[in-house]
């Protein structure tokens, strides 16, 4: 029979997925720092990740490659933690913590963009995930099984979304999925450090081209900037008492160094056909020794398809709380099954549409977290959020018709900041940004020769901008309040 821990283990797993986006209650916050270096270690390793590593070669060499990865990690890792600690303090999701900051309307705005991210990013993984399962049993069955794949992904995707963060966490990956993907990946990694000329791969120079040194490390950075609008979704079932940073920083740190760095050893030392989901599917087929390793690893690949699904739900009761979250879960994972068959139309442009959605979603989080920081660090020093407030339409985060425009204009200045310094390789958007600054305001274009990470000036900008902004604002509101009367 059942012990009285395990049945309330159970309610509390049935009760945590339709939880809403109201501060957590104690009998919910169940998830300690190793359970969270468990979800995010698990997050952090996927066959997306090979594909944007093996994106950072040729063009850089080994080394450079390498050292781009460790500061971008390094780097990316610091406010995915330090907002996944303001998560587990203040029990709410990622998109109700920017109420304060941007205005109870204002938070509408990066929840639109970040469900549709989140959808993006639902739709690659399940494409990744069918178009890889369908490529091994493709010469055994002697049919295209992609459609039938990708159903299937999506419905496994699909029970683990219904079932919830402290499901996910406690009864799939702690006990078994985070462990067999961490051992095939090791296996992998072995293989190509065995069977490689490290050497001679060591003493390759670069081809050049994209990206350069610095925007290999905007590439590295925005894959756990990608992860920043959800990490507060999770770190809300914190225990109380635990911040959620450490597990959080390190589970996701090793997992981004490893796979980022596999993936550029695919290519170089594998040779992996070309950085692209198939090209890194049959590398590691032939390096590893069959559809084994692969098959464990769309395993883990699920895992990110869960986060994005549950997470876009979660994100949607932000701007319509009474939605039942397990009917947004369905239709957000029916939306990423009809992009994910449209995305399969094209399969040789799907690398760089990849490569500009990360990029696209770094230059749009990165300052907006810029602008949360500063905020919730500084000016509110670590919080000092009034909960019930946080639900006041008419309440202290109204700011003006719901909105605190000094933080969107922040946000605003560090947006641009990015792609002054970071165009990216997609033609018609680089040709349109370079013409915006260079022709029609003149400016020399890209700022500082692309000779410095975007996202680090980006995050900088919007971050003082801010705290500039709300040091005016406060002058001012202090002047127009009348002078009480003397005795």
């Amino acid at each position: 029979m059942a012990t009285v821990t395990e049945r309330l283990e159970r309610a509390i797993e049935r009760e945590a997925p339709s939880w809403g986006v109201r501060p957590t209650a104690p009998d919910v916050r169940r998830l300690t720092n190793l359970d969270f270096a468990v979800l995010w270690g698990d997050l952090g390793i996927g066959l997306l990740v090979l594909v944007t590593g093996a994106l950072l070669v040729p063009a850089l060499g080994l080394p450079e490659a390498l050292l781009a990865i460790v500061v971008g990690s390094l780097i990316g890792c610091v406010p995915l933690a330090l907002v996944g600690r303001a998560g587990a303090r203040e029990g709410v999701p990622g998109m109700v913590l920017l109420r304060p900051t941007l205005g109870t309307r204002g938070s509408y705005l990066p929840t639109i963009l970040n469900v549709a991210q989140l959808v993006g990013w639902t739709a690659f993984e399940l494409w990744a995930m069918a178009l890889v399962a369908a490529r091994i049993t493709g010469p055994v069955l002697g049919i295209d099984g992609f459609a039938f794949w990708l159903v299937a992904a999506a419905l496994v995707c699909l029970a683990l979304s219904l079932g919830g963060p402290v499901l996910v966490v406690r009864r799939w990956m702690a006990r078994f999925g985070v462990w067999v993907v961490a051992a095939v990946a090791a296996w992998v990694t072995i293989r190509v450090l065995t069977t490689a000329d490290l050497g001679a791969l060591w003493s390759r120079p670069g081809t050049g081209g994209f990206p350069t040194f610095w925007a290999g490390v905007d590439l590295v950075i925005a894959m756990p900037v990608s992860w920043i609008p959800l990490v507060a979704d999770y770190t809300r079932f914190a225990r109380r008492g635990t911040s959620s940073a450490p597990g959080t920083y390190a589970g996701y740190l090793i997992a981004n160094l490893w796979f980022y760095s596999l993936g550029a050893l695919l290519i170089l030392g594998a040779n992996a056909p070309a950085p692209s989901v198939t090209g890194i599917a049959d590398g590691i087929a032939v390096v590893a020794g069959g559809t084994v390793v692969l098959v464990a690893l769309l395993v883990g690949e699920t895992d990110e398809a869960f986060a994005d699904i549950y997470s876009s739900a979660v994100s949607t009761q932000n701007l319509v709380p009474r939605l039942p979250q397990r009917a947004a879960v369905v239709a957000v994972t029916a939306i990423g099954v009809a992009a994910a068959a449209w995305l399969v139309r094209l399969p040789d442009e799907g690398v760089l549409t990849f490569e500009f959605f990360l990029l696209l979603i770094g230059s749009i989080f990165v300052p907006l977290f810029g602008v949360f920081l500063a905020d919730y660090e500084i000016l509110r020093r670590r919080g000092g959020y009034e909960p019930k407030a946080l639900f006041d339409h008419q309440g202290p985060y109204r700011y003006t018709g719901g909105f605190n425009l000094a933080a969107v204009v922040a946000w605003a200045l560090g947006f641009a900041v990015y792609h002054w310094i970071a165009p990216t390789s997609l033609e018609g958007w680089a040709t349109a940004v370079e013409t915006f600054f260079a022709d029609w305001l003149g400016l020399p274009f890209p700022l500082f020769g692309g000779a410095v990470p975007a996202s680090v000036v980006a995050f900088a900008v919007a971050f003082v901008a801010y705290l500039a902004l709300a040091g005016v604002r406060r002058s001012i509101n202090s002047r127009s309040r009348p002078r009480s009367a003397g005795p």
